[in-house]
């Protein structure tokens, strides 16, 4: 049956009246959304699952970024100060401390759009709904990736930025 009003409105109305037809016959009054989302409690569930795999994917990718750049910084604050020292600008120590990690990431983005579509074929499968190499998707998820892994090697470069050459170049 089809109604703008809610179910819950309509059941007592629908009891009533199917009563007065055959008092004996049973009634059960399921919503479209209730089976609806009985049938895709298991696509759902999927989808949820793998979500927070992603999110705790992301966190560990993120992670391991800032391990990284944190230690290529550390290992190079002497260079870096340095440089710093010989007047170097800060766009050249910037590109210094983390060219190595923007190259990683620019790689790790690339095979990991590769690896992006060829899981959409499996993913097609669990997801419902879900369209194989959806452009905007496989787009966002490189993209949110490259801006959280800049944010993550951002943090340890500002700290060769704020080294004093002068402690630097005592020290040892």
């Amino acid at each position: 049956m089809r109604s703008n009003r809610s179910p819950q409105d309509l059941e007592p109305e629908l009891q009533r009246a199917l009563h007065e037809i055959d008092p004996g016959m049973p009634l059960t009054i399921n919503t479209w959304e209730r089976e609806l989302g009985t049938a895709l409690f298991a696509a759902r569930a999927a989808s949820i699952a793998l979500g927070v795999l992603g999110v705790l994917g992301a966190m560990l990718a993120i992670t391991g970024i800032f391990g990284m750049a944190a230690s290529s910084v550390s290992k190079r604050l002497r260079e870096l100060g340095i440089r710093i020292a010989l007047g170097a600008q800060r766009k050249q120590v910037l590109g210094a401390a983390l060219g190595r990690v923007f190259r990683l990431l620019a790689l790790g983005s690339a095979v990991g759009l590769v690896l992006g579509l060829v899981a959409t074929k499996v993913l097609s499968f669990i997801v419902y709904q879900a369209t194989p190499r959806d452009p905007f998707v496989l787009a966002g998820v490189v993209l949110t990736m490259l801006l959280l892994g800049l944010l993550a090697a951002w943090i340890p470069a500002q700290r060769a930025l704020r080294a004093d050459p002068l402690i630097l170049l005592r020290e040892e």
